[in-house]
């Protein structure tokens, strides 16, 4: 998979004001929904929220990869936030999360799903991406770091 495949400076913003776990998820459900108007804000929430729910998708180092399975999307499609402040996210290793890279799947695309996560996971562990993520003043320096 290559990432710039499925993200989009559409689906990205910098430095977005939120202080809960759950106002981020809710942002990443309207950016996705704006972008892509066949999607029910309500249904992509609750797969984000339903997610977390089995166990936090935040993976360490400020990061959060949160995901779900979407009825009614075709491909893949990531939306990409940094926040202002660091939020409680539960992370594993309970640090404050800023850098959240959300990934929304097709409901029956389980190998991808995986395939996409691990991609992800690679990519973010990289850390001149990370600095440069969360150095970046703009939507388009994220993008930029993660092609």
């Amino acid at each position: 998979m290559i990432i710039t495949d499925i993200i989009s400076l559409d689906r990205t913003q910098c430095a977005v004001e939120c202080h809960s776990k759950k106002r981020i998820l809710e942002i990443i459900s309207e950016i996705a929904v704006k972008q892509n108007p066949d999607l029910d804000q309500v249904e992509v929430l609750n797969a984000l929220v339903n997610r977390e729910k089995m166990g936090s998708t935040g993976i360490g180092n400020g990061i959060a990869i949160p995901h779900g399975r979407i009825n009614g999307i075709e491909n893949i499609m990531a939306v990409i936030l940094t926040s202002e402040h660091g939020i409680d996210f539960d992370a594993i290793d309970n640090q404050q999360v800023d850098i959240f890279f959300a990934l929304l799947v097709p409901d029956n695309a389980a190998s991808t799903h995986l395939e996409s996560l691990s991609a992800i996971a690679r990519k973010l562990s990289n850390k001149d991406i990370v600095k440069a993520i969360r150095n970046a003043e703009n939507k388009n320096q994220i993008v930029a770091a993660l092609a």
